[in-house]
């Protein structure tokens, strides 16, 4: 299977003697759906007759489509009289997915990113049979959609004044700033449009309002929101942890639920993300306020004010039929039995879920956090730390080795992430994404791995695929 360049591989590809030769053998192929094969499955069967691709779905055929273009692609041309004849080899490919998540998250809060490109990434996507972008939409640093109830969420919240400037430093307080204002938003029309160009591709968009940490921008729009009303805050400048958290008091929990319930009529998505990490709780143990709505629920602690929280609003993802999805702290506040978990600490925590019956997709990000380096960094762009070349995303293992085989079937999928503290624009997250996001594709669909070398042989060739998308990425060494 070597010498097909197939990114991801099929699960099960046999190849016969002899060659198949067509002057359109896109246009010609015969596609149908079929009711004897599961909803994910798809086979391709190349004979001296044609070739012929069937599905038990609408989606699966379009995995089925995309493989076949690129078998097509990687065809020798057949005979010297020109034409655009390709010699296609005799094949039959059976496959199906083994996850049923299989995602990539791209942070457009820390830098904003044009809806054009995020358009190209949604093809990226498509190509690699990735069917599922997790749009990070808000955080400390910047407010990225639209919401009509609450406008100055994107006329104060999506602005920052100025970004820090080099690495940054754990403890560090003092910064130099690069003077530019940087943001940007994307209008309701503009988000429908990226989730009706993902949906003709097969790929569910899932936004993430990341709450109740991580919302210094909301705050800063609304000052009411926080829990030092009278203090008026800026749009965060620098990257880090912010102490500066919603308080919980009903009228914000009433704020974030309008958020919401506009946020659903943009995004048809089962699965809405909640986020639920790095919320401190400092504020809240210095709030009067906080210290009696704590005394009200009998807790312990100010930081179980969050499992309450994130409680309270998701209801509104419950009264739509919506599930929640939120990052593993999550596990430790008591948050809802169904939400569904995103490991990303490490991939202990994804054990930690499953074992506490939540279904959870593995992001683990001593794996695939692809804001880490992935060569020298004296020698690569500047990046938030961490060694993840690309060998080692290939070695991936997405379902931790200590889960029981009920745990085991608990793991819903997997997903990369793209944080952009480190990337300003476009190029840098190309270069930081691919080819990194197609050896994770590999993992993701579950295609056998053979070597390192046999998929290096592979990707070479298609490469070209990823420029013709017009989107940049590392060369390999």
């Amino acid at each position: 299977m070597s010498d097909i360049a197939i990114v991801p591989a099929p699960r099960e590809l046999t190849v016969a003697e002899g060659r198949w030769i067509t002057a359109d053998p896109v246009g010609e192929a015969v596609r149908d759906v079929v009711e004897n094969l599961d909803a994910t499955e798809y086979r391709i069967d190349i004979t001296a007759d044609g070739a012929r691709l069937t599905a038990g779905s609408e989606d699966a055929l379009r995995h089925a489509e995309s493989t076949y273009a690129q078998l097509v692609e990687a065809a020798e041309p057949a005979g010297d009289e020109g034409g655009g004849e390709v010699a296609v080899p005799l094949a039959r490919i059976a496959d199906a997915p083994r996850f049923a998540w299989r995602g990539m998250m791209l942070d457009v809060a820390r830098h904003f990113m044009p809806k054009d490109f995020v358009l190209k990434i949604i093809d990226v996507l498509a190509l690699h049979r990735l069917n599922v972008l997790h749009f990070h939409l808000t955080d400390d640093q910047g407010w990225r959609v639209e919401i009509e109830a609450y406008p100055k969420l994107t006329e104060i919240g999506a602005w920052r004044a100025e970004t820090m400037v080099g690495k940054m430093s754990h403890g560090q307080t003092e910064f130099t700033y690069d003077g530019t204002r940087h943001g940007g938003f994307y209008t309701k029309a503009d988000l429908r449009e990226i989730v009706a160009y993902a949906a003709e591709r097969g790929i569910t968009v899932v936004p993430e309002i990341d709450l109740p940490g991580h919302m210094q921008a909301a705050i800063a729009a609304y000052p009411e929101l926080g829990n030092h009303p009278d203090q008026q805050l800026t749009v965060r400048q620098y990257w880090g942890i912010s102490d500066d958290v919603l308080n919980v008091n009903d009228a914000t929990v009433e704020f974030v639920k309008t958020v919401l319930r506009e946020v659903l009529e943009i995004f048809p998505s089962e699965y809405i993300h909640l986020g639920g990490d790095e919320c401190p709780s400092v504020q809240w143990a210095e709030s009067e306020v906080a210290q009696k709505r704590q005394a009200e629920l009998g807790l312990d602690e100010p930081g179980q004010l969050q499992g309450w929280f994130t409680a309270q609003v998701a209801e509104v993802l419950a009264e739509e039929g919506r599930r929640l999805v939120g990052w593993d702290e999550m596990v430790e506040t008591d948050c809802p039995k169904d939400a569904v978990i995103m490991a990303w600490r490490s991939a202990e925590r994804g054990e930690v879920a499953a074992k506490a019956g939540h279904q959870v997709v593995m992001a683990p990000c001593e794996s695939v956090y692809f804001d880490y380096y992935q060569g020298d960094p004296k020698t690569e762009p500047l990046a938030i730390g961490g060694d993840i070349p690309l060998e080692k995303v290939y070695d991936f293992e997405v379902i931790p080795a200590a889960l029981t085989d009920e745990e085991q079937a608990l793991i819903i999928g997997t997903q990369c992430q793209i944080w952009t503290e480190y990337m300003e624009g476009p190029e840098q997250v190309g270069y930081m994404l691919l080819p990194r996001l197609s050896a994770f594709a590999e993992r993701a669909w579950g295609s056998p791995k053979i070597s390192y070398d046999e998929f290096v042989t592979r990707l070479r060739p298609h490469l070209t695929r990823i420029e013709n998308l017009g989107v940049t990425y590392r060369p390999l060494d």
